[in-house]
C-alpha cells in the first residue's frame, strides 16, 4: 500500500466522525427545543370534537398538506358538493399522496389523487394541478349514484379503481375533522403557524386575488376591481348577499368561514400574516383571538386578509 494511502484514509475517517458529532450535536439540541416547547416546528392543526362529549380530538399537517387540503375543499364546495363529498376526496388524496402533490406514483400515477395521464385523467401538466385534479376527482364522484349514503370506502373506490380498496377507511376521521373546518361549519377550528424561516419579501394582493379566484371561481370577487384600490397589502372578501342577514344577527356564517380558513391555510405560501372574520383575528404569530373594534360590527359580511410587508 502506498504510503499517502493511509493518511489519506485517515482523514476521510476524521472528517465523517466529526459530521457524526455535528449532526448528534443538531439533534440533541433540536429534542431539547422541542422537549422545553421552545421550538415551535411550522404546521397547522385542527380541532374538533373527540364524538365522547369530554372534549376535543386534534389532527397535525403541515402547511403544505393544509394548502392541499384548503383547495380541494374550495373546488368541491365551488361546485356545490356536500360536506361529505369533501370528506371522501380528502380521505382519498390523505391514501393516495398523504395531500402531497407528488410528481411521481406507481406506473405513471402524479399528483395529489395519484391520477394517470394514460387512463384519461389528462396531461401530466394538469394533473399536477391541485385545483384542476380535484375537480376531476368531483366529477367522476358525482358520477357515482347516492355517493354520500355509501360507505367512503365505497365511493372512494368507485372513483380510483385502487389495488387498495379498503385502504381509504381509516382515514375518515381525520379528513371529516379537515372538512368540518374547511367548508366553514366549525369556526377557528383551522389554525396555522406558518414558517418564518421560508418568509421572502412582503405578500402580494393581486396574487392573493388570483388564488382565490382559481380556487373558488370569478363570483368569489365580484368586486375585484374596488378591491384592486384598497389599502396596499390588504384584500377584503365579501360574504355572499344572502348571508349578510345571518352574518348581521350575530350567527357566524359558513362561507365566510370557509374563506378564512382558506387564507390561513394559504398564509404560509401567500404571506399572510391576519385573517379575520366577524369578531375573530388570525394572527401569524399567536393564532386565533376574539377582538372586537369600534370601526368593525360582530359579524362583518367580509373576511380580512392583511398580508406581510
Amino acid at each position: 500500500m502506498p504510503r499517502t494511502a493511509r493518511p489519506a484514509r485517515r482523514s476521510r475517517l476524521l472528517r465523517c466522525l466529526a459530521g457524526l458529532v455535528a449532526l448528534a450535536a443538531l439533534g440533541g439540541y433540536l429534542a431539547a427545543q422541542y422537549a422545553t416547547g421552545t421550538w415551535d416546528p411550522p404546521r397547522c392543526t385542527v380541532r374538533g370534537p373527540d364524538g365522547s362529549g369530554d372534549g376535543a380530538r386534534t389532527h397535525e399537517v403541515t402547511l403544505e398538506q393544509a394548502g392541499n387540503a384548503a383547495t380541494i375543499s374550495a373546488v368541491g364546495t365551488t361546485r356545490g358538493l356536500p360536506e361529505r363529498a369533501v370528506t371522501i376526496a380528502l380521505a382519498t388524496a390523505l391514501q393516495e399522496s398523504t395531500l402531497r402533490n407528488l410528481p411521481y406514483g406507481d406506473r405513471d400515477s402524479l399528483g395529489l389523487f395519484q391520477q394517470r395521464p394514460s387512463q384519461g385523467w389528462g396531461s401530466e401538466r394538469q394533473i399536477m394541478d391541485p385545483v384542476y385534479s380535484a375537480g376531476k376527482f368531483y366529477e367522476e364522484l358525482a358520477e357515482v349514484p347516492g355517493y354520500a349514503r355509501l360507505p367512503l370506502t365505497v365511493a372512494a373506490q368507485r372513483v380510483q379503481r385502487s389495488a387498495f380498496p379498503l385502504a381509504y377507511a381509516r382515514h375518515e376521521p381525520d379528513a371529516a375533522l379537515l372538512s368540518a373546518a374547511l367548508t366553514g361549519r366549525r369556526p377557528a377550528a383551522l389554525d396555522c403557524t406558518p414558517s418564518t424561516a421560508a418568509a421572502a419579501g412582503p405578500g402580494d394582493a393581486d396574487r392573493v386575488r388570483a388564488e382565490l379566484v382559481r380556487a373558488f371561481g370569478r363570483e368569489v370577487l365580484p368586486a375585484a376591481r374596488a378591491a384592486g384600490s384598497a389599502a396596499a397589502g390588504a384584500v377584503s372578501v365579501p360574504v355572499p348577499a344572502e348571508a349578510e342577514a345571518r352574518a348581521k344577527s350575530g350567527t357566524s356564517v359558513r362561507r365566510g368561514w370557509e374563506l378564512a380558513h382558506w387564507a390561513v391555510a394559504r398564509a404560509d405560501a401567500l404571506r399572510i400574516e391576519r385573517v379575520s372574520y366577524a369578531d375573530r383575528v388570525w394572527d401569524a404569530a399567536s393564532g386565533w383571538r376574539t377582538e372586537r373594534t369600534k370601526d368593525e360590527e360582530p359579524g362583518t359580511a367580509a373576511v380580512g386578509i392583511r398580508l406581510a410587508q
